[in-house]
């Protein structure tokens, strides 16, 4: 009668088990879900490209190179400078040889044989113009310069966005990849919970050997062990997305609605695709050469004159009236009298300048410009060759995800079919538990190797669009 009873009750406990398994697959979505904040992908590259310091600063570099452009181009203007000078003081004069050095000037009058400390108020007004109207091609060098210059931190930018995208999209499905194992771990250590108090149950009633309990029980401490590690997994790829975000302190929760699904562009397509000659990096190197380039014409801008148009326009006022060197008395202390100009004066011309000692300084500013542009070249060779072997392992990686993304499934299923197989079996006493706990291992590698594979294949589209410099490639397919 009890013989009779025994595979009965096997099919209960097998119905209980089920059910179990089913609510507590439930429990650990909802603990999920709770736990963090729903983040898709599009979302986490907006907050980031927004938020982060090192792309907002480029940002900010980038338009302060376009104000230091104008601030060039200004320069092209004529220097005007206007002055007032009001002074008082005395007039005495010396003859012998005088050099203005730091600025420094003083007081000129007649000169008399003893000091006199007659003092009187004076005044000069003047405008002054300046103008480099010709500086054979400096000027425009200058402007050109700043305006490369201005392109490459542009490009420096754009080059920072898109690389930004690229780590903000590989850390959110790095999160995501970390969150599906934790799923898949939570259920092992479901199946192993399960499976040992059902063996503890057959061990009390002397239906199974006592060491069946213990090994089962360690079944348990190790996937219990496994999953913290997840865990802890899923804590470093939740703060390295925040770090990328740069974003406050908080769990996410990654949008899973598309990882199931092959991208809906042709993987063949995509992966015949080649780099763009537009690829952020290419086009930031190149501006990089431009303008080593440009500072070479600036460097021989450097041998040549300028020629300089000048005016002056001045007047002076003083209380020293022009019969003072017969007269000591003719003078006024009255301020009006001094300030009040009576001499005007104006003076118009042309200057040519050509500081020889320039040539030997630019010839060799010129020589090491020379150098810089032959070593950015040599570097844009070694990008086009690294951005190459790149797209090829990113090709490869593409359709090999593909393959292992349709076969993962297989996988699992044929695990999970002999992970029942081997509990049926042991349940009736015609296998041993050494045979369960491998096919439970079996199982739980194939769903992780299922969830990794899912996660790879997104991964290695990412690559792609990273190879060929076309985000959208990759953004798209979350539109």
């Amino acid at each position: 009668m009890d013989q009779l009873r025994l595979p009965r009750i096997g099919r209960l406990y097998s119905h209980f088990i089920f059910f179990r398994r089913l609510i507590v697959v439930f429990l650990v979505g909802f603990a999920l879900t709770a736990s963090g904040q729903d983040l898709r992908l599009p979302e986490a590259v907006e907050m980031g490209i927004a938020n982060y310091g090192n792309v907002v600063a480029k940002g900010k570099y980038a338009l302060a190179a376009n104000e230091r452009t104008s601030e060039v181009v200004r320069t092209y203007l004529p220097s005007v400078s206007m002055a007032a000078q009001q002074s008082y003081g005395t007039i005495n004069g010396q003859f012998g040889p005088l050099f203005g050095l730091n600025g420094f000037a003083g007081s000129s009058g007649p000169y008399r044989e003893e000091q006199s400390w007659n003092a009187a108020f004076g005044a000069l007004y003047f405008v002054n113009v300046n103008w480099e109207v010709f500086s054979f091609g400096r000027r425009k060098r200058d402007i050109e310069t700043a305006n490369a210059q201005a392109r490459e931190l542009q490009e420096d930018y754009e080059q920072e966005l898109f690389q930004h995208k690229v780590k903000i999209s590989s850390a959110y499905l790095n999160l995501l990849a970390s969150q599906r194992l934790l799923v898949s771990q939570q259920k092992n250590l479901s199946r192993a919970k399960i499976f040992y108090d059902n063996v503890s149950a057959r061990v009390r009633n002397g239906l199974m050997p006592g060491v069946d309990s213990a090994l089962a029980r360690a079944e348990v401490s190790r996937a219990r062990i496994t999953l913290n590690q997840v865990k802890e997994q899923v804590k470093t790829q939740n703060n390295r997305l925040i770090e990328f975000m740069g974003g406050e302190l908080q769990n996410y929760l990654a949008d899973t609605t598309f990882i199931t699904t092959v991208p809906k562009s042709m993987i063949q397509e995509i992966a015949e695709m080649a780099p763009s000659e537009e690829h952020p990096a290419k086009t930031f190197m190149q501006s990089r050469i431009n303008t080593s380039e440009q500072l070479e014409g600036a460097a021989r801008s450097r041998y040549f004159p300028s020629i300089t148009a000048l005016g002056v326009y001045q007047a002076r006022a003083s209380g020293v009236n022009p019969d003072y060197a017969t007269d000591p008395t003719s003078f006024s202390n009255d301020y009006l009298d001094g300030i009040n100009p009576s001499r005007q004066n104006y003076l118009i011309g042309l200057g040519f300048v050509w500081n020889l000692t320039n040539i030997s300084v630019a010839s060799k500013r010129l020589a090491a410009q020379e150098l810089i542009t032959e070593g950015l070249q040599e570097e844009s060779r070694a990008l086009d060759l690294e951005i190459e072997t790149m797209d090829d392992a990113a090709n490869a990686r593409l359709l090999y995800a593909l393959d292992t993304y349709k076969e993962a499934p297989r996988q699992v299923d044929a695990a999970q079919a002999a992970y029942r197989q081997r509990i049926a079996l042991y349940e009736n006493g015609l296998t041993t538990l050494t045979d369960v706990t491998t096919a439970l291992y079996t199982l739980n590698r194939a769903e992780t190797d299922r969830d990794i594979a899912f996660t790879n294949l997104w991964q290695a589209l990412l690559m792609k669009a990273a190879a060929t410099g076309d985000f959208d490639l990759f953004l798209n397919e979350f539109k």
